[in-house]
């Protein structure tokens, strides 16, 4: 058996409610109370002086693009990208070509993990056949192919009747829903938040009542059918204020928001630069605010990064043509960190608990635990060291980062999955 012993570090496990100094101890990809006085003459170790180590991160919110564009992203490179952000599982969404609505794709999906992602990889089904949002897809079957939630991710289901014909069935299989809150109605044409500053720009507005009046929805239907709906990407103040009152009154909604939500607004697009657009749009400072007052307060459970590569031809077009999206996956620790922790006075163990147990007891993964027993899955950084991000050399195909070339503070030093270094010294190493 191979056994591996990280040592004098700042363990940090939420799950466990433990922040000390300490060690981790793997055995057999998983992880173990202690160590024979044998095991740890033979084991593997780490020094981990200096740093934090605590649960591999967990992502339920990534777009892959594999099958049908993997000239954008593929399962490996996306795997990279997590691993090197100290990701150890993540959520794939179901936007692919073809759209992941039958079994078939999933079972290609999981086969292509197999064989080249070097963390955990879970799929997510389709609501709608080919997410056109005009009929159910099979349900049950996504289920039995291996689905931990079902989602149009990328459209929004505009169908009222749909949606809660959809959840009732959801519940039926015991999955959640995920929903990308856009009325599309209200969007047509949009490329930025609605405001002073798309009018100074000369830019399409896209109102936040699009976000606030599916949010309303969703809430409306997750109470009167009962089922788990997620809400993905909040950017409005007014969304916000509507799940704080429905989580008042016990209704089953979940919700998540972004690093690229949390840390920019709508004045990033000053000089037109296609890799501060995205869906939802970056909005205004009050809706900044009230995103982080989320997070504190519950309101929000967790952070997701919406990892969405575009190659550099397809952002570099006019404003009004260019595609939604940025890469997250390298970044997200280190931007979290910044605006939480250092600008904010979150406490550290707090953003790690947003990062790892909250996104897995959402979606009901193996993870986010140092717990005996669990799948041997370690994120170690250095909170405070300073490191220059180059989207250019990165792990990603792409490179649509808003935060290319920028001094960010926190840096991913290793990543362990199942017990294995996957991640260390900058470079890939499964």
């Amino acid at each position: 058996m191979s056994s591996l012993w990280i040592s004098n570090a700042r363990v940090i496990d939420p799950a466990a409610k433990r922040d000390a100094a300490g060690s981790i101890f793997i055995r057999d990809g998983q992880f173990a109370a202690s160590l024979s006085a044998a095991e740890k003459k033979r084991a593997k170790k780490i020094d981990a002086r200096g740093l934090v180590a605590c649960p591999g991160l967990v992502d339920i919110h990534v777009h892959f693009r594999e099958p049908g564009q993997t000239h954008k992203e593929t399962i490996a490179t996306g795997s990279h990208c997590a691993a090197a952000g100290g990701f150890t599982s993540v959520v794939c969404m179901p936007n692919t070509a073809p759209p992941a609505d039958n079994a078939g794709t999933i079972r290609f999906i999981l086969d292509a993990a197999e064989r080249g992602s070097v963390v955990h990889l879970y799929p997510t089904g389709c609501i709608t056949v080919s997410m056109n949002g005009q009929a159910l897809a099979p349900i049950g079957s996504l289920k039995r192919a291996g689905v931990v939630a079902i989602t149009d991710d990328g459209d929004c289901v505009q169908s009222n009747e749909l949606m809660r014909r959809a959840l009732e069935y959801a519940k039926m299989f015991d999955l959640p829903i995920m929903d990308h809150c856009q009325d599309a109605a209200m969007t047509v044409g949009a490329v930025m938040n609605e405001g002073v500053m798309s009018t100074r720009l000369g830019l399409r507005g896209w109102p936040h009542a699009a976000e606030d009046i599916i949010v309303a929805r969703n809430v409306i239907l997750s109470e009167a059918t009962g089922a788990h709906v997620h809400l993905q990407h909040i950017s409005s103040r007014f969304s916000v204020d509507i799940i704080r009152r429905a989580k008042a009154r016990g209704v089953r909604v979940s919700a998540e928001a972004t690093p690229h939500h949390l840390a920019l607004t709508e004045d990033a697009l000053g000089g037109y630069d296609t890799n501060f657009k995205m869906n939802p749009p970056l909005r205004t400072e009050a809706d900044r605010q009230s995103l982080i007052a989320g997070l504190r307060d519950g309101t929000l459970d967790i952070i997701a990064t919406d990892h969405a590569p575009h190659t550099p031809d397809e952002k570099d077009r006019e404003f009004d043509h260019a595609p939604n999206g940025i890469l997250g996956l390298e970044t997200a620790l280190a931007v979290s960190l910044d605006v939480l922790v250092r600008k904010n006075k979150f406490k550290l163990s707090r953003v790690i608990d947003l990062m790892t147990r909250k996104p897995a007891q959402l979606m009901k993964l193996p993870a986010g635990t140092l717990a005996p027993g669990a799948p041997a899955d370690v994120c170690l950084f250095d909170p405070d060291e300073k490191w220059r991000y180059d989207a250019k050399a990165g792990f990603s195909k792409s490179r649509n980062s808003p935060w290319h070339s920028q001094t960010l503070t926190g840096r991913v030093k290793t990543t362990v999955v199942a017990g294995k270094i996957v991640f260390t010294g900058g470079k890939i190493t499964a």
